[in-house]
């Protein structure tokens, strides 16, 4: 695999932002793409530092593209910059003007852990037409509750008041249910160590969707929120993405 640190104006954002990109190696592409998000204390740099990314990725001949979000909760932000733009817009138009990434539906895949769990999540059912699947390790699945006891002390900044986020595009529970009617409908995958303090919200979320009907894959065993247990579970969800053969 090869590995690209890439540092870019972003118009969206109207900062400097960065990026951190794995692309399979003797292959002209364009390349199937799994987009993978970070985590709240997090930044683009996690994935390759604490799990073997590239290692799994190089075997499923697949590009990872990992950009960094600070703590905006992939959102426009309420108080704050325009971070669901750039990461739902900008970043992939960029990230395809940079590399040979594919861009067809079947060939585009989003993943993430803790908030970057719930930006997989919500990239995926937001735009249904432009991910073929989408996964969430140890997911933040339940945003309301977290704004309601101001997770964090910032999420507010990000996301607003309670009352702005229940059944708004920002709710995932609203958005599982936006996307009932539509097709194509992304796959879901969900999963969440049963010691992890989200693993509630997780069960909530994962009734939710089962009763909706949606293709979710869901897992659970003994797991807390750290990094053994998501080096353990990205490798399932690359088993489980739906990579076309020749790829």
């Amino acid at each position: 695999m090869a590995f690209f640190q890439c540092q870019f104006d972003s118009e969206a954002l109207q900062i400097k932002v960065s990026m951190n990109v794995i692309l399979p190696d003797h292959k002209t592409g364009p390349h199937p793409t799994l987009y993978l998000l970070h985590g709240l204390s997090d930044d683009h740099t996690a994935w390759t530092r604490q799990t073997s990314i590239e290692r799994y990725a190089a075997a499923k001949g697949i590009a990872v593209v990992m950009p960094a979000v600070n703590r905006s909760f992939y959102a426009d932000m309420s108080h704050g910059a325009k971070y669901w733009t750039f990461v739902g817009e900008e970043l992939p138009r960029i990230a395809r003007s940079f590399f040979p990434l594919s861009a067809e539906r079947r060939d585009n895949f989003v993943a993430g852990l803790s908030m970057g769990g719930y930006g997989a999540l919500k990239l995926g059912l937001s735009y249904p037409e432009r991910f073929a699947a989408a996964a969430s390790l140890s997911g933040a699945t339940d945003v309301h509750r977290l704004v309601v006891e101001n997770f964090a002390g910032d999420i507010r900044l990000a996301l607003g008041q309670p009352e702005s986020v229940a059944g708004s595009s920002t709710d995932l529970f609203a958005l599982a249910e936006s996307v009932v009617d539509k097709r194509p409908i992304p796959l879901l995958y969900q999963c969440c160590g049963t010691e992890d303090f989200l693993y509630a919200d997780n069960v909530r979320f994962r009734d939710h969707c089962l009763n909706l009907g949606l293709p979710l894959t869901y897992e659970e065993e003994s797991g807390d929120h750290n990094w053994e247990y998501w080096d353990s579970k990205i490798q399932n969800v690359l088993n489980w993405l739906p990579l076309r053969s020749e790829s």
